[in-house]
């Protein structure tokens, strides 16, 4: 089991849930049973530019990506980026 935890907005789309727990082996696993699945990953089923997700503290672009092992993870953490200009 893993934990997800979600920023506010996205738990806001999420049924006011700030954390969800799931049963998976890898991020992409673990993020499409979330609620907001579709607002994390793009239509090629990759992760949104502005999506940022950390395994354990650590960011999932700098480790396998979406193919981050989660099973012994104890915590993923979504963090959407902020952009504008």
């Amino acid at each position: 089991m893993v934990v997800v935890r979600l920023p506010s907005l996205l738990a806001t789309q999420a049924g006011g849930q700030r954390q969800v727990e799931v049963e998976a082996a890898t991020l992409e696993q673990a993020l499409r049973q979330l609620p907001v699945a579709d607002l994390l990953l793009d239509e090629s089923g990759e992760l949104r530019r502005l999506v940022n997700v950390y395994v354990d503290g650590k960011d999932a672009r700098e480790l396998e990506g979406l193919h981050t092992p989660v099973a012994d993870a104890g915590e993923v953490r979504v963090i959407a980026a902020v952009a504008g200009g």
